[in-house]
């Protein structure tokens, strides 16, 4: 019994560390693949640099994106970090929403 009671917050800890670390990472991990999935031409995306683009074709790994008009760049496709919902405008100097 005396074992139990010495390995006891050493399993408390371990428990602990998969709910706050381990789960919500796993969760992160599947959003980023639905994400990944979802991605089709047309769509206008953001970068994980902060750089805003309307995807032109998809390939396995990487992506072209038109970030202005003719101007297209090949970037991999995970840098994808979000899709830009189809209302939300965008000040052209800052880049910031408005």
């Amino acid at each position: 019994m005396e074992n139990w009671a010495s390995i006891l917050p050493l399993v408390l800890l371990v428990i602990a560390f998969i709910f706050l670390v381990v789960r919500p990472a796993r969760a992160r991990q599947r959003e980023f693949q639905g994400l990944q999935s979802q991605l089709e031409p047309g769509q206008r995306v953001m970068l994980a640099s902060g750089i805003f683009g309307e995807i032109v074709t998809i390939g396995d790994e990487t992506l072209e994106l038109e970030i202005a008009a003719g101007t297209v760049i090949t970037v991999n496709r995970h840098a994808v970090s979000r899709v830009v919902p189809d209302g939300t405008a965008t000040d052209p100097e800052t880049g910031t929403e408005l």
